[in-house]
């Protein structure tokens, strides 16, 4: 579900180094020893541990060398253990081969939480070791048995002020009202989060959301459909679909909502009310070549609140540290998706829900605005 973001958050970053926003020393953080440490597996190649080695799975493009100056280095110089970046992308399907496999290549993986639950379940992941990571390090509810967050975003609505004037949307009501806040609509197309707005719209109250009754949510889309532009499947969509008028608001990724912001120069902006907060999480494989005990020590090393802004930073990933959140002056915090003033409006997504039901459910909401 999140890999589709993070993969929109490479594209962000790309986007940054080019016209020059962040520099290469900005992007390491100083760390001149980035391309020596673990230049592997930068660009989405496959990378293989040797003995004393982590290799880290996320979804390729400037991601490894992220994490890298985030946490792969800073480990390294505490422990002397290498973690070697692997772009590969940690899609269920290919978590589930490598297991499966017999003699997994992978350590730790950047995976959405309810897939590594599912798995954890039948036996294919690690347990997460509490007693090495830290739940205080953690959001409230935001640690699994088998994942341990590291990362938010949210799902929010965007709109052009000029549009609106003195009565901007501010829920997901007036998101889906038409006819008292006329124009055209764009919304996600791979369906997380688009069944919560829809019954927030339709009145379902946010402790009242789960389980998610999909025929009613349906409803609700199928009944603003013809004022949906286009259901995109990328960040870049989303933000070009507002800057270029084809929509008057949209439900966008938190970090694009800042892009289109500022790229706007202000005539487009958004609204944390009735947001809905994603979690992304670390996981370990099991039977992993590099054993479970240094992966554990991977990810409490991670859930360092210094370490975590450089997520932030680079690819607007909310940290899962709350610690975090005090060293953000206001000017930033106000983009990060979990900061106690912003979350306190919006509602999170349940993962239990979608280890359950994501996959049927997506089936049907794709024949839905495909029709």
């Amino acid at each position: 579900m999140h890999g589709p973001f993070v993969k929109d958050g490479l594209e962000i970053l790309s986007e940054k180094l080019k016209s020059g926003a962040i520099g290469r020393r900005s992007f390491v953080q100083g760390a001149a020893l980035l391309l020596g440490t673990s230049a592997l597996g930068l660009r989405g190649t496959m990378a293989q541990a040797a003995e004393g080695e982590l290799v880290f799975v996320n979804w390729g493009g400037d991601a490894g060398a992220a994490y890298d100056a985030a946490y792969g280095a800073p480990f390294q110089a505490e422990t002397g253990i290498v973690v070697k970046q692997d772009g590969s992308g940690p899609l269920e399907g290919a978590i589930q081969a490598q297991f499966e496999s017999g003699n997994p290549a992978w350590d730790i993986v950047d995976a959405d939480p309810f897939s590594a639950e599912a798995l954890g379940k039948k036996g294919m992941m690690e347990p997460i070791d509490y007693a090495v990571v830290d739940r205080a390090k953690m959001r409230e509810g935001f640690g699994w048995d088998y994942a341990a967050s590291s990362y938010f975003y949210s799902y929010i609505i965007a709109y052009d002020k000029n549009a609106y004037g003195d009565n901007p949307p501010q829920s997901m009501a007036d998101f889906f009202d038409v006819e008292k806040f006329p124009g055209k609509r764009s919304m996600y197309k791979w369906g997380a989060g688009m069944w919560e707005a829809a019954l927030l719209a339709d009145g379902v109250a946010p402790d009242q959301l789960y389980p998610i009754d999909l025929e009613r949510a349906h409803a609700k889309i199928a009944a603003i459909k013809d004022h949906v532009v286009t259901f995109w499947g990328g960040g870049s969509e989303s933000q070009s679909v507002l800057l270029n008028g084809e929509a008057s608001m949209a439900l966008v990724w938190s970090t694009r909502a800042r892009l289109i912001e500022q790229d706007s120069g202000g005539d487009i902006t958004f609204t944390w009310n009735q947001g809905l907060i994603a979690p992304g999480a670390m996981a370990v494989v099991k039977g992993n070549p590099g054993g479970a005990a240094n992966a554990m020590k991977f990810i409490a090393s991670a859930q360092d609140p210094e370490r975590q802004l450089v997520m932030f930073k680079m690819l607007g990933q909310g940290p899962a540290n709350p610690a975090a959140d005090a060293l953000l002056p206001p000017e930033e915090a106000r983009f990060n998706p979990v900061d106690p003033a912003n979350a306190a409006v919006q509602v999170a997504l349940d993962m239990g829900w979608y280890e359950t039901n994501y996959g049927p459910a997506l089936d049907a909401y794709l024949a839905l605005v495909s029709a």
